[in-house]
């Protein structure tokens, strides 16, 4: 429960409300991480988040794309290189990137939900020749609030992934799709018995993109959904979490559908 003093390596702004920090601790290497993992972050004097890690630096150092959103949050997307938080993790459960070999692979994103499956599609590209097709489907409200808009195109351009973009609210020059993120399913190619899905973003997204790819024949328990609820331990003593049967921070937050669709139709309260 102790956080351990990391130093604030580099920060890039993304968008307004938007920032990536690479984070190195002050003693030893940064620990290892699976894709889908995160970690609690505290702002000195403000508080503690949980936040997904969305890669490793050149330098060794762990990265967090954060948006501001509350007072912890705002604290953390004001830091500057230099400035000391302290981080306890990586924590939870991961995306089943190995065990996707084999398969084609779908990868849905909506919104900042791009920042954890970042590191999914780098697993995927560093061990490219194991799977199949590879397909990125991402939804934004905007052009502008795209996350990691040169990453897609290399990812595209480079390596040979479906990459397709869809905004809720086009600009004038936006000349791709307009609508939600589903509406991309029918727009890729994969051999639905035989694929896996990762997918993270908006509940209500993850739930109508789960339900199209089991429309199209991909298997329930072959699309892992990343759930979000309030984290206040990350080591499952405080309950805050709770889902069901499920403490999200010790059996989340990556969840396969089989599992999550049965919990995700209960009405909260």
């Amino acid at each position: 429960m102790t956080p351990v003093p990391y130093r604030v390596r580099s920060r890039r702004p993304d968008r307004a409300d938007t920032v990536t920090l690479a984070l190195e601790p002050t003693t030893g290497p940064c620990p290892a991480f699976l894709p889908g993992q995160f970690t609690m972050i505290y702002a000195r004097g403000v508080g503690e988040i949980p936040i997904s890690i969305s890669g490793r630096g050149r330098t060794g150092t762990l990265v967090h794309t954060i948006r501001a959103v509350g007072a912890v949050s705002d604290a953390l997307c004001r830091a500057r290189p230099g400035d000391l938080v302290g981080v306890r993790g990586p924590y939870g459960t991961a995306f089943d990137v190995p065990g996707a070999a084999g398969l084609d692979v779908v990868v849905a994103a909506g919104g900042l939900g791009l920042a954890p499956l970042r590191t999914v599609v780098r697993e995927l590209i560093a061990h490219r020749s194991r799977y199949g097709r590879i397909s990125v489907i991402a939804g934004t409200r905007t052009p502008m609030t795209l996350m990691y808009p040169r990453e897609l195109t290399r990812w595209r351009e480079t390596h040979g992934i479906d990459v397709q973009v869809i905004v809720d609210h086009p600009d004038h020059v936006w000349p791709g799709p307009v609508g939600l993120v589903t509406r991309l399913i029918d727009r890729i190619v994969f051999e639905p018995r035989r694929t896996a899905a990762f997918v993270c973003g908006p509940e209500v997204m993850m739930r109508a993109v789960a339900g199209g790819l089991v429309a199209r024949g991909v298997p329930a328990r072959r699309i892992m959904l990343s759930l979000e609820r309030t984290m206040k331990c990350g080591v499952g003593r405080c309950g805050h979490c709770q889902l069901g049967p499920l403490l999200l921070c010790l059996d989340g937050p990556v969840v396969d559908y089989e599992r999550a669709g049965r919990l995700l139709a209960v009405r909260e309260l």
